[in-house]
């Protein structure tokens, strides 16, 4: 079933001035007015007839249209319950969507998700996009890829390499978890209203396993937010103040093999991962 397209600029307009609605600073939300930006994140999910996705923060429907122009089986996660009424009738007639009030950090999501496995499409909220992202990959949920818009800024740290300012704890677990790579990046006049801050859709696919072994993931993650707590310290200094004793610090580097004297921002994950392994030999 084809209807106007919701990502057209007046037809948003029509929408929000029919319902009195404004968009919420506290929520983060920004409506999407732009139709090829819409089938690029469609395209970039790769969607194909009959697909499970779950998409987060639907809005007024905007991305959810395009999903289901795609032929997507959606279920959508949406926190405002204004907007839960309104996508009642912006996504009236179309089959294969269900949405669903609630906080998409509280739900039980492999509940909601029958299908497995499933992709997960997203224009995030920027103020919380990162505890959404790590919420999905740490709950190991059956998720083939992750396309997401979100702040450029953060993009950036989710596909740094080490040695650069971007490199940081979110890089590595994003890197740990998926392969990301950027698609596109997408302007403020895409959106009502404006942002501050331009965007980007990032597509992260999820892998079978880690890149690295590790014997612990607590300890490998442990090693990870020690060392880019404090960003200035050397490895050995970060790993003191997580609590190591000096003789173990020098104990684990010595097995490791990594100088102590380097800066968390300056290690792979494979040397994050001898770190880590070595310090679970030590225990």
């Amino acid at each position: 079933m084809l209807k106007p397209r919701i990502a057209k600029r007046e037809v948003t307009l029509h929408i929000l001035r029919a319902f009195g609605l404004h968009a919420s600073k506290r929520l983060g939300q920004n409506f999407l007015v732009d139709e090829v930006v819409v089938d690029s994140i469609v395209a970039a999910a790769g969607v194909t007839p009959g697909e499970a996705v779950l998409e987060i923060g639907p809005g007024i429907g905007t991305l959810t249209q395009g999903l289901l122009e795609a032929g997507a089986q959606v279920v959508a996660v949406e926190l405002d319950r204004r907007l839960v009424e309104v996508l009642a009738d912006t996504l009236a007639g179309y089959d294969g969507v269900r949405v669903v009030h609630g906080d998409i950090l509280k739900i039980d999501i492999s509940r909601e998700m029958a299908t497995a496995p499933f992709k997960v499409v997203a224009n995030l909220p920027y103020y919380i996009t990162t505890p959404i992202l790590m919420g999905i990959l740490e709950q190991r949920l059956p998720v083939s890829v992750l396309v997401t818009m979100v702040q450029k800024e953060v993009a950036a740290r989710m596909v740094a390499a080490p040695g650069g300012k971007d490199y940081g704890a979110l890089s590595v677990a994003v890197q740990y978890y998926t392969a990301p790579e950027i698609a596109f990046y997408v302007p403020p006049r895409s959106f009502i209203p404006a942002p501050a801050v331009e965007s980007a859709v990032i597509r992260c696919a999820v892998r079978e396993r880690p890149p690295v072994e590790v014997t612990r993931e607590a300890t490998f993650f442990r090693v990870v937010k020690a060392a880019f707590a404090q960003r200035r310290k050397t490895l050995a200094n970060a790993l003191k103040a997580a609590g190591l004793a000096a003789g173990e610090v020098a104990a684990i580097m010595a097995a490791s093999g990594i100088d102590g004297g380097r800066r968390g921002e300056t290690l792979s994950l494979a040397e994050f991962a001898a770190v880590a392994n070595a310090w679970d030999k030590q225990k």
